[in-house]
């Protein structure tokens, strides 16, 4: 018997799945190559790749998430707009129409795990109709060892069901459309149907663990994070939603990724959440960003939504027909850089990346701890295209702890849990704008990335510290007067508009927004967090 066709002991039974057709359990890599092939999912492309499309679905589906209002866990989910409470019972009749549906039909199964820190890991059950969203769930978990009996003796913590030609009944399941992601905390299991975005699978477990690590003194974060080579305790991690650049700035040739999206934040240092990275490749750039760019030319990789030549099978990163959105999922072993156990000591350094689409904020500044925990609540950026169904230009935005669509407790259990860390381990906390200069979106330019990169550099070794810094008169925080690799136009964000007086409108309409945003978490927040936003008066 081959090791691939090896399945664990108590199988389906614990979620009372019969009567399916082939079942692939735990199949290799290039197994998993194979069988999409065979059933026409994709293409490999030239150096091997496989390439995929995804039909409508080329971004997250926000508003067809659905949390289960439960009794164990009601009482602690941020109930809203984000986490939209659904009825256990029609969770359950879902469910039961899900099993029908997989009667007969071949599945794929990936036994994996979340969290490379074992004390506070969750082993994950992924099952599939399509070969490639396993190969995606094997790509973004941690990969259990090739090992007979810890195969065998595999015990899901949580089990996602992804069934993306299953349709939901909005009528008969109250859903908003025939997508949805349904999760059951209690019952530690995930539904997904109606879309192909691989992304949902991810993001599901994100958001358990998001509710789960909390209750241990654990911070959990939408994060990349990184170490230097030469000093192990220089670690910093990037906040940011997607867009933001928490990938490529993350994929430093200087330092050692350790992931570039999911993290956890406990006593013991900082640990990745996944095995893999999830990184956007529209228009990537080898000169740029060249340790991503080797990565969309690798057996292992897949892409998402990539134009490719049928005759040649060579890709196009620049070409968006399909969506914005495109993406490459790959193991993180495809990098050169990186840290192999996923953990590392506690942040030195914490980035906070915006896109500004207003182009008021300079590319970077220093914020006070309590200026920190102001901007980590609000999560001011941009919604970049493509990344959400319905988003075709980026649009200013706030988003809790730079992650609320996965934020399923308040915010200012992220924000306190921050607020310790940050004390406890001093760190510091910089504020870094990717997104607009020299005018607003659609007239001004986006940030050149050799500027950011040249000031990150500066602020992650301690350069910036020994620099003149001046006080900015509407937000307050301080913005360096000169730095090195970059010119002192850039970090006067007022002298790279045509006409100041345009900035100062712009500016003071952003900080109005800032304002208006934070009277949601007013009654939360302390007196000193209130006072470090933007002064309009």
């Amino acid at each position: 018997m081959e090791l691939t066709d090896l399945m664990p002991d108590h199988g389906f039974d614990y979620l009372g799945l019969h009567d399916l057709g082939q079942v692939y359990w735990n199949v290799s890599t290039p197994g998993l190559y194979e069988h999409s092939i065979r059933r026409y999912e994709g293409q490999i492309a030239h150096l091997g790749p496989l390439v995929v499309s995804m039909g409508q679905h080329t971004g997250r589906a926000a508003k067809d998430k659905y949390i289960v209002d439960e009794p164990e866990t009601t009482n602690d989910i941020w109930w809203g707009e984000v986490n939209v409470k659904y009825p256990e019972e029609k969770f359950d009749a879902l469910y039961k129409r899900i099993a029908a549906y997989l009667r007969g039909k071949t599945v794929f199964v990936q036994d994996c795990y979340a969290g490379a820190d074992d004390q506070y890991r969750q082993s994950v059950r992924v099952i599939n109709e399509y070969a490639w969203h396993n190969l995606f769930a094997r790509n973004m978990f941690g990969r259990l060892p090739r090992d007979r009996e810890v195969i065998k003796n595999f015990v899901p913590d949580f089990t996602v069901l992804h069934c993306p030609n299953f349709n939901a009944d909005p009528d008969e399941d109250l859903t908003r459309s025939g997508t949805f992601v349904a999760l059951h905390l209690s019952k530690k299991l995930v539904l997904i149907g109606g879309t192909s975005y691989a992304g949902e699978i991810k993001k599901s477990i994100f958001t358990a663990l998001n509710f789960l690590l909390p209750g241990q003194d654990v911070l959990s974060m939408h994060c990349s994070a990184n170490v230097s080579k030469s000093d192990s305790d220089n670690v910093a991690i990037f906040f940011g939603l997607s867009g933001t650049g928490k990938t490529t700035l993350s994929a430093d040739p200087d330092r050692l990724l350790i992931g570039d999206d999911e993290h956890g934040w406990s006593h013991n240092g900082i640990f990745n959440f996944e095995g893999g990275c999830y990184a956007k490749v529209i228009r990537l750039s080898r000169e740029a960003e060249p340790e991503i760019y080797e990565c969309t030319r690798r057996f292992g990789t897949i892409l998402e939504n990539v134009s490719i030549d049928p005759s040649i099978r060579r890709i196009d990163l620049d070409d968006a027909s399909l969506t914005e959105n495109t993406r490459a999922s790959y193991p993180l072993t495809h990098l050169p850089n990186i840290v192999h156990s996923g953990m590392a000591g506690h942040p030195r350094t914490v980035i906070m990346l915006t896109a500004d689409a207003f182009g008021v904020l300079p590319p970077i500044v220093k914020l006070t701890p309590d200026q920190a925990m102001y901007h980590f609540i609000s999560g001011y950026t941009a919604k970049v295209a493509g990344t959400e169904r319905g988003v075709t230009e980026p649009s200013a935005t706030f988003s809790a702890c730079f992650g609320a669509p996965f934020m399923i407790r308040h915010p200012s259990v992220y924000a306190q849990l921050l607020a310790d860390k940050i004390a406890e381990h001093k760190a510091e906390c910089w504020l870094v704008n990717t997104g607009w200069t020299g005018g607003p979106y659609g007239v001004g330019s986006r940030m050149k990335i050799k500027h950011t990169r040249a000031l990150l550099d500066a602020a992650l070794n301690g350069g910036l510290n020994r620099v003149e810094m001046r006080t900015d008169p509407m937000f307050g925080f301080k913005v360096p007067v000169e730095a090195p690799g970059v010119s002192t136009e850039i970090l006067k964000p007022r002298e790279t508009w045509s006409n100041p007086s345009d900035y100062d409108a712009q500016a003071r309409k952003l900080a109005v927004s800032f304002h208006e945003n934070f009277k949601q978490f007013k009654d939360q927040a302390p007196d000193s967090v209130l006072k470090a936003g933007p002064q309009i008066g």
